[in-house]
């Protein structure tokens, strides 16, 4: 198993065993830096954010929003579909774009003109959850969108946590169906990709004993404003 995987996988599973949020929205710029392509990313990243995501839905399943995962299904679930089936199909090169998105969303924190338009779009949920089905299909980073509105509805911490895990799952697990379906094939072995949804499980059930009550959202937030922004800039440099 390629070690640059190993860690990366292990970084990122941290973060979503925390928040219900990361593994997709983290993992893809870093494996997509680390010279692996989009699909293949998807092959490794998907599995491991499924897997998270389905214990902590089963351990705080009753916190769902359950209107708002509704809308999830109805608004965004159907491009996702739709727009992964047309990048995997065509093989375009989205790593500027990916790394432009990932400096807009890091800004939002610094300049209040993004701030106030994020804010003005999220009232409109359809329309918001529409735009995320689209950039997640295309990018595998409609994690910031989600996180972003979910965390606007001031849930309590296991509400916003369950409700991210539970829509952050449903989206990863068509995009699976979507990839298996094109019949589309991984570099990496299935035995490797298994061993890593294993590695994620036991990641997330210590993460959730040592530092799920530990970490306050105000310290998280300003790790994932600089790890975006970051990120954002050398993905971009790297597909110059």
């Amino acid at each position: 198993m390629p070690i640059d995987i190993l860690v990366a996988i292990i970084a990122v599973s941290i973060i979503q065993s925390i928040f219900g949020v990361g593994t997709l929205l983290f993992g893809t710029p870093i494996l997509l830096l680390l010279g692996y392509e989009f699909v293949d990313a998807l092959g490794i990243l998907l599995p491991v954010s499924i897997a998270i995501s389905t214990l902590q839905l089963l351990k705080h399943h009753e916190e769902i929003d359950k209107v708002f995962y509704k809308n999830v299904l109805i608004y965004s679930v159907p491009l996702v579909v739709v727009f992964l089936a047309i990048i995997a199909s065509v093989k375009i090169h989205i790593g500027i774009a990916i790394g432009m998105l990932l400096i807009v969303v890091a800004l939002k924190s610094f300049l209040p003109s993004i701030e106030r338009a994020l804010t003005s779009i999220m009232k409109y949920e359809r329309i918001y959850l529409v735009t995320l089905g689209v950039i997640h299909g295309m990018s595998n980073l409609g994690g910031s969108l989600l996180t972003a509105i979910i965390y606007a509805k001031n849930y309590s911490k296991d509400k916003t946590r369950v409700t991210g895990a539970a829509s952050y799952a449903t989206l990863a697990l068509c995009q699976l169906i979507t990839l298996l379906a094109m019949n589309t094939e991984f570099n990496l072995p299935y035995v490797e990709r298994a061993s890593l949804v294993q590695i994620a499980v036991v990641i997330f059930l210590l993460t959730e004993e040592l530092l799920y009550n530990q970490i306050a959202n105000e310290k998280y937030n300003k790790l994932f404003t600089i790890f975006l922004f970051i990120s954002g800039l050398a993905l971009i440099v790297k597909s110059l």
